[in-house]
């Protein structure tokens, strides 16, 4: 059973950057075949898909997010992170890290809450 457990500030102000981990336990980040995703949902909106990165290590950035983004990994803490530069209160949502297998998600993380307020 892969389990994936996000984890960051809760708060973050206007113009900073955001830094989310995710850490993954029952399954390697670096197995074929597989990549690991960042996604939010903003309040009353659908899910957003931002980044993920490859068993590789190679990153596939969403348009809408590349100019403000960046994703990587510790493959001996198995865990990869996102960085979101310039956030502003639109950057407020739920974000979720998850797992893709031949490009379907199959495992969730349970989402953290990310507000941006001053």
């Amino acid at each position: 059973q892969v389990q994936l457990q996000e984890s960051g500030p809760g708060l973050v102000k206007p113009s900073q950057t955001l830094s989310l981990t995710c850490i993954v336990s029952g399954g390697s980040i670096t197995s074929t075949n597989s990549a690991w995703s960042w996604i939010r949902q903003p309040p009353g909106k659908g899910l957003e898909w931002m980044v993920k990165i490859g068993y590789d290590g190679r990153p596939y950035y969403s348009p809408f997010f590349a100019s403000r983004t960046s994703i990587s990994r510790d493959t001996s803490a198995n865990q990869f992170s996102l960085q979101l530069i310039s956030v502003t209160p639109e950057d407020t949502a739920v974000y979720y890290c998850a797992r893709h297998i031949n490009w379907s998600i199959d495992y969730w993380g349970q989402g953290t809450q990310v507000t941006v307020s001053s």
